[in-house]
């Protein structure tokens, strides 16, 4: 990166009165890392005190060990906090794209910082100040961290353990997604890591309602020719999928995972890929089609569809057809249940 962003990011919000970060709609620990980071930019370089705002639900076991590894750095967001006389920092998502909340046409969006590829965003969405997407890069902590770089900064301890294990969680330890700035960085953070603390992140107690949700997925997976999809039904918390999406992904014979799960009337979508495959972003939005959102490149998506009205029961066989269709299996196949 070039110091050019950095220096155009502190003019940009140099005059700012007051800034909210806002990472992504049920923030994972990539974004919250990144807007960790970007606070601390803005405290250390320009005195300037920013807050953390989130919408949505921090569910994940590991996602609360973290927030509370760092002291519980994000507050539900407010009416108040979108205000124009308020400038907004965008990290981990875009404006207008399906992972966020549609923002007031007055916002005063100042930064955007994001890897994500969003393919349906509108030419209409509100444009930031300074904007810096990467879809080449595995996490938005990798950006954080070569700011943080760029800018002479040491992080702390626990925010370097929080962009490592953004990165990590990203690319599955550089196994998926991962570029040269993702590694460098990587090795660039791995030194300075709380090694205990992250432990206790990654292996966070998890609740006894976890389990049966493991349950419930593996009961409900069918496999066909190596396309492993599993409807849940009802979850807990939206990306209870993508967890468990990754787990499933472990099996012999699943080279493509589509885990699928209700949320407040929201059909939560996650796509896992093999790290010997690609299109993952293709086939999320060929499952999404219309009807909702989608975004993801390489071996990781997801996407969701608001059912307003709609029957999930009707919905769900319909998905099916599509994901099936779209990697070209045989819909007469017959399915392997995982368990007789």
């Amino acid at each position: 990166m070039s110091n050019d962003n950095l220096n155009l990011l502190l003019q940009i919000v140099d005059q700012a009165e007051e800034i909210v970060i806002l990472p992504h709609t049920n923030p994972d620990p990539d974004a919250i890392a990144s807007a960790v980071a970007l606070r601390y930019l803005l405290a250390e370089k320009l005195d300037l005190e920013a807050q953390i705002a989130y919408y949505g639900v921090i569910g994940r076991a590991e996602n609360k060990a973290l927030v509370r590894y760092l002291v519980h750095p994000l507050r539900p967001l407010i009416d108040s906090d979108l205000s124009p006389s308020k400038s907004v920092a965008i990290i981990d998502t875009q404006p207008g794209a399906g992972n966020i909340l549609t923002l007031p046409a007055t916002s005063n969006i100042a930064i955007v910082i994001d890897h994500h590829t969003w393919p349906d965003l509108s030419p209409s969405s509100p444009q930031a100040g300074l904007t810096d997407i990467r879809p080449e890069l595995g996490a938005t902590s990798t950006i954080l961290t070569e700011y943080l770089r760029a800018a002479g900064l040491e992080p702390p301890v626990p925010l370097a353990t929080a962009l490592f294990y953004g990165i990590k969680t990203n690319t599955l330890g550089l196994g998926r997604n991962t570029s040269g700035d993702d590694a460098a960085a990587y090795y660039y953070l791995q030194p300075r890591v709380d090694v205990k603390g992250l432990a206790d992140i990654e292996q966070a107690r998890v609740p006894a309602h976890y389990f049966k949700s493991f349950d419930v997925a593996l009961r409900a997976a069918q496999v066909y020719d190596g396309v492993l999809i599993s409807y849940m039904g009802p979850v807990d918390y939206p990306d209870l999928t993508a967890e468990m999406a990754d787990l499933l992904l472990r099996l012999e014979e699943s080279e493509w995972v589509v885990c699928m799960g209700l949320h407040q009337e929201t059909m939560m979508i996650s796509v896992r890929l093999h790290r010997r495959q690609r299109g993952a972003g293709q086939l999320v939005q060929a499952i999404v089609g219309p009807d909702g959102a989608a975004g993801g490149h390489g071996t990781i998506a997801g996407g969701q569809i608001p059912l307003t009205g709609q029957d999930p029961d009707v919905l769900i066989p319909e998905l099916m057809r599509r994901i099936l269709q779209h990697l070209n299996v045989d819909p007469e196949l017959a399915s392997q249940p995982l368990f007789e």
